[in-house]
């Protein structure tokens, strides 16, 4: 069986963060394992409170992963501070960790930041050169390249130069108000489109999560990179598809889909 680990902060109401990855990772015949970045105390609202791993802590997480069951590919999401970012790179690249997948979480879907200001530069200089992949939206991707993002050509211009800046490949997502759920892959100098119709459910909590976590298991069962993203988003849509709404706010997906005979 295939293996992946998340390295992520945990999200308290289950819609997103490590809850989503090992939904995810679960659904995608794939055995996921998880290293705690930060609990979070959050809801479909919003995020109340953030309590952080230490950095130690954190990578005894991680050495405990990789000394047993190594991972066939790793997920990295929500970290918040420059010091766990500096542990996860040194972690991996001692383990010299294939198939990462890095998704730049900075502010959650209700609008609340949960990356460090100070943290951005540490976590472009360690984590982008090691990832497989990187998976900005429009605002990430804005922050990681320095530029304004309008228009289909913009997105090309910022992908491109985050990618040949950092040495991997990138995912550019549309969606934020950009392309109509139209995401953008810059892998080895090339452009790929991923044409994504969007799907009118306002329960968005956890997408960037879920499609991060289903990239990395796709890497992990040996799919190229375009093919782990293609099917990514064939999964996405049918989790937002099958219109769960649970809480007051953005809501989760429904990561069960598949299971759920409402649903097929």
């Amino acid at each position: 069986m295939k293996t992946a680990l998340t390295i992520a902060g945990s999200d308290s109401s289950g819609g997103a963060g490590i809850q989503a990855d090992i939904k995810t990772m679960t659904m995608h015949g794939v055995y996921a394992m998880s290293a705690i970045t930060a609990l979070t105390a959050q809801n479909t609202t919003g995020v109340r409170a953030i309590r952080e791993s230490t950095p130690e802590f954190l990578a005894q997480q991680i050495d405990a992963v990789f000394e047993d069951i190594y991972p066939d590919a790793v997920k990295i999401g929500m970290v918040a501070s420059t010091e766990l970012i500096r542990v996860i790179a040194d972690r991996l690249r001692h383990y010299e960790a294939k198939n990462i997948v890095v998704d730049p979480v900075m502010v959650a879907t209700s609008g609340s930041a949960l990356l460090k200001t100070d943290a951005v530069q540490t976590l472009t200089n360690e984590l982008l050169p090691l990832a497989s992949v990187v998976t900005p939206n429009i605002p990430e991707a804005q922050v990681l390249s320095g530029l304004t993002i309008e228009s289909r050509a913009d997105m090309e211009t910022a992908a491109k130069k985050i990618g040949d800046s950092h040495g991997c490949a990138v995912l550019l997502k549309g969606g934020h108000s950009i392309s109509d759920a139209n995401d953008l892959l810059y892998a080895n100098g090339e452009m790929v489109w991923f044409e994504g119709k969007r799907i009118d459910n306002p329960n968005t909590h956890g997408t960037g999560c879920t499609l991060s976590s289903a990239i990395a298991s796709n890497l992990a069962k040996g799919f190229s990179l375009p093919e782990s993203v293609r099917l990514a988003k064939d999964y996405i849509s049918g989790a937002l598809a099958a219109m769960l709404d649970l809480g007051h706010g953005s809501g989760p997906m429904d990561h069960a889909f598949i299971l759920n005979p409402r649903s097929v």
